[in-house]
């Protein structure tokens, strides 16, 4: 209870106020003081549309096709889109021929069966944006037309939580490129860095373009191929970690050791979960597959399971080395999360990242596998103790190169990226209700430095908008009577 409640309506009420101004005013401006766990589940490479494109209220596929058009190489529109490849060619469950336009993929392949992977790399997506135009999605992707297909979402989980809860139909991933780079990004608002990095993983950029630059023999149409490269990287010419890289020290004493200067040096930028230690606040970063894979039971991007290394971003800091206590307090499994969720004795801050069978991740892992997992871990945390004063973001890294019509906004040169399905979920958030505010991934930890009174790490975060408008009016004043 806080102190305005117990003394409401007493004549000791101005003297108090005099007193103790500055933290109720300050508690009042906190829009998340209802607020006592904040959970982050990351899944992985869809974009909005790919989910929830006829969602209704949303801003969908709901308007007429023709603004939906790909274009070539040469900057023409496509009579129809490229075909749809996969490792070994033409992948033949869906039509040779399909029209310039959205479509549906579960009229063709239901969501429990795997797609081909589709591109989705730094410089590639910036290119497939193409300034905003998003029309160069098909032309610049090793899947072709798949980047235009679309689910109906009805059908899931997520499309039940959304009707229920909150959608965000504006929240872009917080870095062009894939998952590396976007966890990265998740927990320090930050493009990792690679000074002197090997000349072998410096990407050939086009001077004039800014893009990656085209190999002689690179097809004059995405009809006959997907586009080739001079010498694509993960880092560019002034030392940007922009796609995947290994850390210096394997996760797992079954992967083989990562090539000497090859694995990225220990980042030292501060990171969320530095800021919350400092404060005093719990977290902790959940992994499935995390204790496997420390006793050598599995290895990653290996079947069944699928774990990523690059999946685990607070590898790659300094402060949790192997063998630091901080690694061994706050990088935990999956079960410890369960285990946490179900006693009632989660942590303030938990991220959950499901393992890769389950994290949506086309080609490895299946649409509806993925959802299922969703659902079921939603439905845990709600029967948790501590699902009274909670608040559950679940967003995609990254959209995996599916295309998406919202031209993302401009912040800086690495990013946002395009829009990705997002949800938030509490006793608090409006029910049924589609936010359009503007959020990226930094979006995250707005909220999370808001609600705990941490300075920003970085420009980005500084400026991105917290979540505040996806909870009812009113939810700090309840918050504070039940604190």
């Amino acid at each position: 209870m806080t102190l305005a409640k117990l003394f409401a309506g007493a004549s000791l009420w101005p003297l108090l106020v005099g007193l103790a101004g500055p933290a109720l005013a300050q508690e009042a401006a906190n829009p998340f003081a209802a607020i006592g766990h904040i959970v982050v589940i990351y899944t992985e490479n869809r974009s909005f549309d790919n989910i929830f494109g006829l969602y209704p209220g949303a801003d969908g596929l709901g308007v007429g096709a023709d603004r939906f058009v790909q274009v070539d190489t040469n900057g023409k529109p496509f009579e129809s889109l490229p075909p749809i490849r996969g490792g070994k060619g033409a992948d033949r469950r869906f039509p040779a021929v399909l029209p310039n336009a959205p479509f549906p993929i579960d009229a063709f392949l239901p969501a429990a069966q795997k797609t081909p992977d589709l591109t989705h790399d730094h410089f590639q997506e910036k290119e497939q944006i193409n300034g905003g135009r998003m029309d160069r999605f098909a032309a610049v992707s090793g899947a072709g037309g798949l980047v235009m297909g679309y689910y109906d979402g009805r059908r899931l989980a997520q499309w039940r939580l959304a009707e229920e809860f909150t959608l965000a139909d504006h929240f872009f991933h917080g870095a062009f490129g894939g998952s590396f780079v976007n966890h990265m990004f998740l927990v320090c608002a930050c493009t990792p860095k690679f000074p002197g990095a090997p000349s072998s993983l410096i990407a050939d950029v086009d001077e004039t373009t800014g893009l990656l630059a085209r190999a002689e023999d690179s097809p004059p149409s995405a009809h006959i191929a997907p586009p080739r490269y001079r010498k694509s990287g993960p880092v560019t010419r002034d030392g940007y970690a922009v796609s995947t890289l290994q850390p210096p020290t394997p996760l797992s004493p079954l992967d083989a050791p990562t090539p000497a200067g090859h694995g990225l040096p220990p980042q030292t930028q501060p990171t969320i979960g530095d800021l919350l230690s400092k404060k005093g606040v719990s977290w902790a970063w959940y992994a499935g597959g995390w204790n496997d894979m420390r006793a050598g039971r599995i290895r990653q991007r290996q079947a069944p399971e699928f774990f990523q290394t690059h999946h685990q971003p607070f590898l790659y800091f300094a402060n949790f080395a192997p063998g630091t206590p901080e690694r061994e307090l706050h990088l935990k499994d999956a079960e410890d999360f369960f285990a946490a969720a179900d006693a009632g004795t989660l942590p303030a801050v938990s991220f959950y990242k499901p393992i890769g069978k389950f994290n949506q991740h086309p080609h490895y892992a299946d649409l509806e596998s993925g959802d299922a997992h969703l659902a079921e871990v939603v439905a845990r945390l709600r029967r948790s103790p501590d699902w009274k004063d909670m608040l559950i973001i679940v967003t995609a890294d990254e959209n995996g190169g599916a295309w998406d019509h919202v031209a993302p906004p401009t912040i800086d040169r690495f990013g946002p990226g395009t829009r990705v399905p997002t949800l938030i979920l509490s006793p608090f958030a409006k029910k049924g209700f589609v936010d359009h505010t503007v959020y990226d991934t930094a979006s995250i930890l707005a909220t999370i430095e808001t609600r705990f009174g941490l300075a920003p790490l970085t420009a980005r975060d500084k400026g991105a908008a917290d979540v505040r408008n996806a909870l009812e009016t009113g939810a700090t004043a309840q918050g504070s009577a039940t604190r």
